[in-house]
């Protein structure tokens, strides 16, 4: 049993069995309890289980400054605060494609279940690959600093997201021309068999629904290039990376549920996270420039936050009035 008390990319391996433990655990609840069958998730159950995951992450921080120390858990909770708002961009896309691909309310969980799976492996193998790239090139920090810095000015300049895009997509477009695609759902099939308009003869198709999910692990790897120097900005130890990373994506569904019908009150969200893009990244510089290590982990928490509710308060503030307006 020694080897639970060594050292895992600089965290003792039984800290990393704990969070795996507790990951599976919460993926086999929602897979295997509560979610078994498909349905339509209504406003009610999706808060609460919102509210849940927040709550879980959230107590994993207070875990965390436990065995850590008050830095790692403000640093975790910084990141969790970051990457779950930065998901909530990401569910404007996934409403798009949804809407696009004319799913089902009752289908999109089984989308979405099987997409957060896919992102779990594929944020994992980038955090990786981005805590190799830190350890052996610290230099690279100041890369992903000004790209955020970067990627936030541009979001502010960024025209609104169109639902009409999606069907110009080029990748889109070249899975429907080299892929058989059927031309309908199939309930909540990825793959089917039937006979081939042209021959006549069995042939396996792709549905809709496992194009929508394409497209969703598609958008979620576009968002990651974002995310990934964001958190790696806040912190480049890979246990707190990871981890605020996986319980903000953990709760992307029952959030989605949540807020798909009411993004368009979420006018001035777009602002406040590229406010926070530019924050994030600028912080490397900063701290440079005033011969500091790093700006103080609790300073950074509550400047982020502050950025986002002041976002969102505006956008429900402003759609409240346009909405009385309208009436």
């Amino acid at each position: 049993m020694d080897f639970l008390f060594s050292d895992f990319l600089g965290t003792p391996t039984w800290m990393w069995a704990v969070f795996i433990s507790l990951e599976l655990g919460l993926l086999a609840l929602d897979l295997g309890v509560l979610h078994k069958n498909s349905k339509e998730i209504g406003m009610r159950e999706s808060l609460l289980m919102s509210g849940f995951y927040i709550a879980i992450g959230l107590a994993f921080g207070g875990w965390i400054w436990y065995q850590s120390g008050q830095q790692s858990a403000m640093e975790y909770v910084t990141g969790f605060v970051v990457e779950k708002s930065l998901a909530m961009d990401n569910i404007f896309i996934i409403a798009m494609i949804f809407s696009y691909f004319a799913i089902p309310r009752q289908y999109q969980h089984r989308v979405l279940l099987w997409g957060i799976l896919g992102v779990i492996v594929l944020r994992g193998i980038m955090i990786a690959g981005g805590a190799a790239l830190v350890e052996n090139f610290h230099w690279i920090l100041y890369i992903f600093a000004a790209f955020l810095v970067f990627t936030g000015i541009r979001m502010l300049f960024a025209a609104d997201h169109d639902e009409n895009n999606i069907g110009d997509n080029a990748i889109l477009k070249f899975l429907r021309r080299v892929l058989p695609v059927s031309d309908r759902l199939h309930g909540e099939k990825f793959l089917i068999r039937e006979a081939d308009p042209e021959t006549g003869k069995l042939k396996t198709f792709i549905t809709p629904l496992l194009l929508a999910l394409i497209m969703v692990e598609l958008a979620d790897l576009v968002f990651a290039v974002d995310s990934i120097p964001a958190i790696f900005a806040i912190t480049t130890d890979p246990f707190i990376v990871y981890t605020s990373n996986i319980f903000a994506i953990l709760g992307l569904r029952a959030l989605y549920f949540a807020l798909a019908a009411l993004i368009h009150r979420f006018a001035y969200l777009k602002y406040a996270l590229a406010a926070v893009l530019v924050f994030v990244g600028s912080k490397i510089f900063v701290a440079d420039m005033l011969g500091i290590a790093k700006i103080p982990p609790a300073l950074s928490l509550g400047i982020t936050v502050t950025i986002l509710v002041t976002g969102v308060v505006g956008s429900l503030l402003a759609t409240r009035k346009e909405t009385k307006a309208v009436e």
